[in-house]
């Protein structure tokens, strides 16, 4: 029996042995001379050999203190940082080359707390406590180590190691004992169950446990004919199951299984792989396996080829696809479980393997498995710990046990905020659920719910200001403070802290005030209509809560209530509407000035023009509303009050427009002074005036905003200037630099005009103007002023010190003007050669670039 069970190759060897047998390899030729004077001690040298051992204690010390070195730099180095996967993947080498064995059983216990440990690892670091230590402590703590290799990753060859390790070193086992036969057998169905159907090496387990349960054949009693034929039936049984499975090697097997067939008396022709003389339901199983093993030789070709990572992910998930559709979770599992292995840190193969977890199996201990070692492997992935969250919720897991991996995971470092807020919703959802069910508060106290809420609001509030996504946190908040904490002076406290967070939000005020309709509080909902009527939201958001109060009083108010908010909102909505017009006018007048525009530029601004009426019409339908309110006094766009009169109306927009065209036609002529101005650069090319505006609505005191356009192509070139109306706008303005609009972040200075140039961008902007409304008759004019600035460009002669320092580009008109270009030219007077107008072909040869 020992004999035929240690048949299997022994793998516990001392690191030790294997570094030393490495090192004598490696220093063959220096290691000679020594082994050769030893061996004939009549013809060395003493000189030569004092000379060689002092030589070999430099060298070993050498290297001792440059292993120190290394040491201690890795050491400072996991201390620092101890997600360094790979320092401490060194660090383990470094302290198992130099054999310090305490040490590297603390450095391994540290990385394993942090990391799963690849098979290789876990194999070296059995081999080591294996050749180390005896004795029934030294077996038990071995055993541990192995449960925890083999439930990290999936590895055949640690299967095999660990079931030749049970064989060998455990008593019982060794024995062939009653106890021990059925520990053994225990752990061959393990390895069986998780590796047993691995195409490519599951056979390696197979015949494990067919020689194991043939080596207990051999120690029965020839005599005891029930206990023989009983245990060769269960070797025929493991014949049969390993048939059965599509495996690499099943032909051999086929060969293997006649061949012990006919030690039994039962077949003749043995090399034949023939199966007419075996069973026909064997049969028919092997030939239904082989032909599965044909279907998947090319996929496993795919997965086992030297292929890039990005390349072997795609064949394993086809691979996947193959498999479940064949309907066998058993095989699809195996398939993950061999992915996983392969590609550890893809956390699209965790996703995808852990949903088809969630599908099939639901709950269970494998599902809370494979979460645990997903989030071990990708921590950064927000997902993976939400749906290990609601994972362990199906299974009815203990409240410390939740709370303690919604701790871990929030330690974790994601990459977008919304990751973090999911996580925080999902464990909401969750403690929610609990109370539900129990349906007793006192089981799950809410004030748990609140400090989670409280944490959520506390570390997401400075990063999602003015987003959706902490409106939807606080709005949830404020509803579980007045459903279970039935306390809804917690639930306004929680709106008043998003509102002055996120004032500028039109959805903050609609909720607040949502729910103090659905509890029944008119007066409190009324006030703070009161309260944000008169804000600036975006969009038409500013409309839209005049028109929501006012429908308010329809339904909860008295006449007076509706008078009020009539008096109130009024002339707000005038205000807005004079808005609206002065806004179109000024794109319309931006159009007429950009003449060269094709038709997709202005398809491209049609979306940022507001989708309100002319002008004409506007003032033709305002007539219309303020004839019909007196009479019907309904709709939205009939809260004028009813005493307003048409003309009234009209007169004011009639004003609006005159001013806007005089402002308009002033602002050609007129040079900027920048006095009170602000320049921002980094401007998002989509952006327009209504999105700059919105920008400063919280400031206030925008007077003009003009953004710079490039004079060929009429696009935005991502710089723009905003005048304000004093200088305490001018400082709060400054003081959003470095905050963003549309994704990227402004660079927002004051213009300096005391820093510009010769000629004013406002007179220079106008003459491009001009020029471009007359281009055919001033076409030499405009051939003159080019050439004079190439010609100053060129000279250098504006830069004290004699710089040749040129500008070049077709954009240095857009220079801003609190910028002084380097180069730049100074006051220079005109030569006669400069005024002396050019032929067309000198013009064209001076644009020319020679080569």
């Amino acid at each position: 029996m020992d004999e035929t069970l240690a048949t299997a190759p022994e793998t516990s060897e001392a690191p030790a042995s294997n570094a030393a047998a490495e090192d004598e390899e490696k220093n063959n030729g220096e290691y000679e001379p020594m082994r050769h004077a030893a061996e004939n001690p009549d013809v060395s040298d003493s000189d030569s050999e004092s000379e060689s051992d002092a030589s070999d204690s430099q060298s070993d010390s050498d290297d001792e203190a440059q292993q120190n070195l290394q040491l201690q730099t890795l050491e400072a180095e996991l201390a620092a940082n101890p997600s360094n996967y790979d320092a401490h993947v060194q660090y383990i080498k470094l302290l198992r080359r130099m054999g310090d064995i305490e040490k590297l059983r603390r450095a391994r216990e540290a990385m394993n707390e942090l990391f799963p440990l690849s098979p290789a690892m876990w194999q070296e670091w059995t081999k080591d406590e294996a050749s180390l230590n005896n004795g029934p402590e030294a077996y038990s703590t071995i055993l541990k180590l192995y449960d925890l290799g083999v439930s990290e990753y999936l590895s055949v060859s640690l299967w095999c190691d660990y079931i030749n390790f049970v064989q060998e070193c455990d008593p019982m086992v060794r024995e062939c004992s009653p106890a021990g036969i059925t520990k053994a057998r225990d752990l061959f169905e393990r390895a069986l169950t998780a590796a047993g159907l691995h195409v490519t090496e599951g056979n390696k387990i197979w015949e494990a446990y067919r020689e194991f349960e043939q080596a207990i054949l051999l120690t029965i009693d020839e005599t005891d004919i029930e206990a023989k034929d009983k245990q060769v039936q269960r070797i025929r049984s493991l014949f049969h199951r390993q048939l059965s499975i599509p495996l690499a090697g099943m032909g051999s097997t086929l060969i293997a299984y006649k061949a012990w067939e006919v030690e039994q008396g039962n077949f003749h022709d043995v090399e034949s792989s023939d199966v007419a003389e075996i069973h026909p339901h064997v049969a028919s199983s092997y030939q239904k396996a082989l032909e599965m093993y044909k279907a998947r030789v090319h996929l496993e070709e795919h997965i086992t080829s030297h292929n890039p990572d990005s390349e072997k992910l795609q064949h394993y998930m086809n691979y996947v696809k193959f498999e479940q559709s064949s309907g066998t979770p058993s095989r699809v599992l195996v398939l993950y479980e061999r992915a996983v292995t392969d590609l550890p840190i893809a956390s699209d193969l965790w996703l995808d393997y852990t949903w088809y977890l969630d599908k099939t199996l639901k709950v269970g201990n494998v599902v809370t498995n494979v979460y645990t070692r997903a989030t071990r492997n990708c921590p950064w992935v927000g997902e993976l710990w939400v749906r290990y969250l609601l994972s362990l919720e199906r299974g009815r897991a203990s409240e410390k046990e939740i709370a303690a991996v919604f701790e871990k995971s929030l330690q974790c470092t994601f990459s977008t905020l919304d990751e973090y807020l999911d996580l925080f919703l999902t464990r909401v959802d969750g403690l929610r659920r609990r109370i539900a069910c129990s349906g007793e508060e006192g089981l799950l106290e809410y004030q748990i719910i609140r400090q989670t809420f409280q944490h959520a609001s506390d570390y997401l509030s400075p990063q999602l200001k003015n987003t959706e996504g902490l409106v939807r946190l606080h709005a949830y908040w404020a509803h579980l403070e007045a459903k279970l904490g039935k306390d809804i002076t917690a639930a306004r406290g929680v709106w008043e802290n998003l509102v002055k967070i996120c004032g500028s939000m039109l959805e903050a005020w609609k909720g607040y005030i949502t729910m103090e309709i659905e509890h029944g509080h008119i007066n409190e909902a009324r006030s703070i209509y009161k309260r944000c009527y008169s804000k600036r939201f975006s969009g038409t958001g500013s409309e839209d809560i005049c028109h929501s109060w006012l429908r308010f009083e329809r339904q909860f108010g008295s006449l007076e209530d509706y008078d009020h908010a009539l008096q109130k909102v009024n002339p707000r909505l005038e205000e807005l509407q004079l808005y609206r017009i002065q806004q179109e006018s000024k794109l319309i007048e931006d159009k007429e000035h950009h003449p060269k525009r094709n038709v997709r530029d202005k398809r491209k601004l049609e979306p940022d023009i507001t989708d309100e009426q002319s002008p004409a019409k506007r003032r033709k339908e305002v007539g219309k509303n303020s004839k019909k309110v007196p009479e019907e006094n309904k709709g939205e766009e009939q809260n004028f009050p009813r005493a307003k009169k048409e003309e009234e109306v009209n007169e004011k927009i009639n004003k609006s427009e005159d001013a806007m065209r005089q402002q308009s036609t002033s602002e050609k002529s007129r040079a900027y002074s920048d006095q009170r101005t602000v320049f921002i650069s980094n401007l998002n090319l989509t952006a327009n005036y209504e999105h700059i505006r919105d920008f400063f609505s919280d400031v206030g005191g925008v007077v003009a905003i003009r953004i710079l356009h490039d004079k060929f192509t009429g696009k935005s070139r991502g710089l723009a200037y905003v005048d304000f109306l004093d200088e305490e706008h001018i400082a709060a303005a400054v003081a959003k630099n470095k905050q963003r609009l549309l994704g990227k972040k402004l660079s927002i200075a004051r213009s300096d005009p005391s820093r510009g140039k010769k000629e004013s961008f406002g007179q220079r902007n106008s003459k491009e103007q001009r020029r471009s409304t007359d281009r055919s008759g001033q076409a030499g004019s405009a051939s003159k002023e080019s050439d004079d600035t190439s010609k100053e460009a060129k000279s250098g002669t504006g830069k004290p010190g004699g710089d040749n320092i040129q500008i070049r580009g077709k954009n240095t008109f857009a220079v801003p003007r609190n910028v002084r270009a380097l180069g730049w030219a100074s006051n220079k007077p005109n030569s006669e050669e400069d005024e002396k107008p050019k032929s067309n072909d000198e013009f064209r040869r001076m644009f020319i670039k020679k080569e």
